[in-house]
């Protein structure tokens, strides 16, 4: 934003006219002479904001960097939502009447804008509607960042050393009393996209640094794939030490901040400035592990110190790569998965031996897979598994190279042998949230839900601000259970986080045509087809790791009775 110009306003949720139309951003809907039409909320957010600047051009960065403020997304999802709210107000882009497209400068509202005092009573809503009033109340965000924002989870893969079966692992892990550390997200200071990369690679790395001492329990409050507006889950795990920060990037110089916080009494315990250059990174990660568990009361083995200190990759542009390789892969479109393949490679171009860069090329031949994204699905997915494989070889003791071979394993349909090597990660790392999500996936896909719900519970008390994917696989579970209601309400929690997942929309389909709510189910189809024009039920379902016969058929019937 220019020096001397006024901040972006605020998103209001007050009863508007624009046109013909009412809109109420608080029901995400629109109503005009009888008439009721429904808004995504992101669609909603972009009308409200052109709203409170009628006739004003609004640039296409201004809209991206307050609607979808905080996050890494594409150009395509402004067009998108664009395209949907125009449908919705019935306007075609060459004749418009409410949304102007300008030229290499973005867009402006042409239609007349009254506000709520002197609009008259908006109709009254179809009971049928009044199932989105909560999922449409407010604007979800999907963010990404920490160990699970990747593919069902951020940074996270997982490889195992032997190949006999190992035992299950209980779900709830005893660690009464041992402590408890919450780790929030270090905050970047100022608009510096590198301070912003470097802060979500601490917080990470923290996480997975503290996750491997076995004489903590670490719930971690970082952004994961698809979270929201930080809203703690219901069932968290209670937190008595809090570790937070800031990163600042000056020039060639990395001013870091950390915190030790008393939870219960609020008091500070610890807290240090790291002022140093960037290609420091590494050795304050080093001791940062160390220092924060010297002032906690927990027993750490020298061996677990070791393990801590040992890092990816000491390359700090590898680092930075691996870093940009992560965000664009959470855009979860073809174009970002290529930009991710391109910066991992050059992370591995730059350090042949760093596991994570590979591991996250797996990810992206794996979403070449599982989205259809290529002719020869097969070599893709071989691809997958030959780079996680390689990055196991490289270094046996990372966690997120044991999660990305299970979920290859997953996509392969080979459930027990990602469920062998998911035991073995929670096993190691019991803190290890996306590791307890996958595997409940993982049963799910195998016909067994009922053993998904404790897996799921479990994963978010260790990570109460859970994204999106984890209401959605718990949806999922409930929805084979025959749960309808706590299927709903789960599916609407992931929805309201991701309201873009086409997923998400096809799970609540299915509850709709399960509960027999045809207009609902009706809605949802039409967001399929807004989503993904030509959706196939039966194609879809073709890369889809599900293995069981009934739950397949199930699905593959609502899907049927929607006209897919």
């Amino acid at each position: 934003m220019p020096v001397g110009t006024e901040p972006p306003p605020a998103l209001s949720m007050e009863r508007l006219q624009v046109g013909d139309w009412v809109v109420e951003p608080a029901l995400n809907q629109l109503s005009a002479a009888g008439k009721t039409v429904k808004l995504e909320p992101k669609a909603m957010a972009v009308l409200v904001y052109l709203a409170n600047l009628p006739g004003q051009v609004v640039s296409r960065e201004e809209l991206l960097s307050t609607v979808w403020a905080g996050l890494v997304v594409g150009d395509d999802s402004l067009t998108q939502v664009v395209i949907k709210l125009r449908k919705a107000l019935g306007e075609a882009p060459e004749t418009p009447a409410y949304i102007q497209t300008i030229s290499k400068g973005g867009y402006r509202l042409i239609a007349p804008v009254v506000r709520s005092a002197e609009i008259s009573s908006a109709p009254v809503r179809p009971d049928s509607e009044s199932l989105y009033a909560e999922r449409k109340r407010r604007v979800p965000w999907i963010a990404g960042a920490g160990m699970a924002a990747l593919l069902l989870a951020a940074a996270g893969a997982w490889w195992i050393k032997s190949e006999h079966v190992i035992p299950a692992v209980s779900t709830e892990p005893a660690r009464i009393a041992q402590p408890t550390v919450g780790v929030r997200p270090f905050e970047a200071l100022g608009n510096d996209p590198q301070a912003m990369l470097l802060a979500r690679g601490i917080t990470a790395d923290l996480l997975t640094d503290l996750s491997k001492v076995s004489g903590l329990w670490v719930i971690g409050f970082a952004p994961m794939d698809g979270r929201t507006d930080g809203e703690a889950a219901s069932d968290a795990a209670p937190v008595r030490y809090l570790v937070s920060g800031t990163v600042q990037r000056v020039d060639k110089h990395l001013r870091l901040h950390v915190y030790l916080t008393d939870a219960e009494t609020g008091k500070q315990l610890w807290s240090e400035r790291f002022d140093h250059t960037l290609s420091d990174l590494f050795a304050i990660q080093d001791e940062l592990g160390p220092k924060i568990l010297h002032i906690l009361p927990a027993k750490v083995s020298r061996a677990e110190i070791q393990r801590m200190a040992q890092r990816h990759t000491r390359n700090l542009e590898a680092y930075e790569y691996f870093q940009r390789g992560q965000a664009a892969l959470l855009i979860r479109q073809r174009a970002g998965n290529e930009t991710a393949r391109e910066m991992f490679r050059r992370a591995v171009g730059l350090d042949a031996a760093f596991a994570r860069a590979y591991a996250g090329l797996a990810l992206t031949y794996a979403a070449d897979y599982r989205n259809q994204w290529t002719g020869n699905g097969a070599a893709v997915l071989d691809r997958a598994f030959e780079m996680v494989r390689t990055a196991h070889q490289i270094n046996p003791d990372v966690p997120e190279t044991y999660w990305v071979l299970a979920y290859v394993h997953a996509q392969r349909r080979q459930h027990e042998q990602a469920l062998q090597y998911l035991q073995t990660a929670v096993r190691l790392y019991p803190s290890f949230a996306d590791g307890y999500a996958l595997m409940a996936s993982v049963n799910t896909f195998l016909g067994r839900p009922a053993d998904a719900v404790p897996l799921l519970r479990t994963a978010m008390r260790l990570n109460p601000e859970s994204g999106y994917l984890y209401f959605l696989v718990l949806g999922r579970a409930y929805l084979f259970l025959g749960d309808l209601e706590q299927a709903r309400i789960n599916l609407e929690q992931a929805l309201t986080r991701n309201s873009e997942n086409l997923e998400a929309h096809v799970y609540m389909a299915a509850v709709h045509v399960a509960a027999g709510n045809k207009a609902s189910a009706d809605w949802e189809a039409e967001e399929i087809r807004a989503l993904q024009p030509g959706f196939s039920g039966r194609r879809w379902l073709e890369t889809y790791p599900m293995t069981d016969v009934a739950q397949k058929t199930k699905l593959t019937r609502a899907l049927g009775e929607l006209g897919f």
